[in-house]
């Protein structure tokens, strides 16, 4: 594999000419998945380079390579590190993890008092937070603020959320406590050996598809008999 080097900045104003690059990214990577995420416009990325909330990831010669931003929800109390994607000619080096990183720092330095929360369906993503000490937590836990949760309209799976009053879907909610004790994330991670074989990440994501799917399908089988 080649050696390519990163510079992982703060994004600014001067980024903006990215924006349309990133959403058009986001949007196919979401599909390629075959699940949904929370659409986002240019305009909406450019006000995050804006506002010094997002990170972005640049090859020596100026190429966009990655790019990842924050939200604040419920006056502060909680902040999401959102919308990671890294360019699909640049993955496979290591770099979602090194944008996950520093998103986190810059969080913590902005929002120190603040709880830290990811939606997310990726295998990959769950066990790059696990190591930042980030832990399996049920939707209950995450922000109840309306205005984050209208963000999820636009996923594909926004039936089963809401079949589910929010309190599940496909993704898999993980919270970062400053407040807890290192959040003992060892001890309360979906398993132990997560930590060592994302193979069980991407295991569990499938299987947690494969049900919510199977429930949501049994569901609307049954309605159907009733219509």
């Amino acid at each position: 594999m080649e050696n390519i080097s990163f510079q992982i900045i703060v994004a600014q104003p001067s980024h903006k000419k990215y924006s349309s690059q990133i959403t058009d990214e986001m949007e196919n990577s979401a599909k390629a998945r075959g699940t949904g995420i929370a659409k986002r416009s240019p305009a909406y990325i450019e006000t995050k380079m804006e506002e010094g909330k997002a990170v972005i990831a640049l090859t020596k010669d100026g190429a966009w390579a990655g790019f990842c931003y924050i939200e604040a929800w419920g006056h502060g109390k909680y902040v999401a590190n959102s919308g990671l994607i890294v360019s699909p000619e640049f993955r496979k080096y290591g770099l979602a993890r090194l944008i996950k990183k520093e998103i986190f720092k810059l969080s913590r330095k902005k929002y120190p008092d603040s709880k830290i929360f990811g939606l997310t369906t990726g295998p990959a993503v769950m066990k790059i937070n696990s190591e930042l000490g980030y832990i399996p937590v049920s939707y209950g836990d995450l922000t109840d603020d309306n205005e984050f949760w209208k963000g999820c309209q636009s996923c594909i799976n926004y039936e089963i959320l809401v079949s589910k009053n929010r309190q599940n879907c496909l993704c898999t909610a993980m919270l970062y406590d400053p407040e807890a004790k290192k959040n003992h994330a060892n001890e309360k991670a979906l398993r132990k050996d997560f930590n060592k074989e994302l193979k069980l990440f991407d295991r569990w994501v499938r299987l947690k598809k494969y049900v919510m799917l199977r429930i949501n399908k049994s569901k609307d089988s049954v309605s159907s008999m009733f219509i």
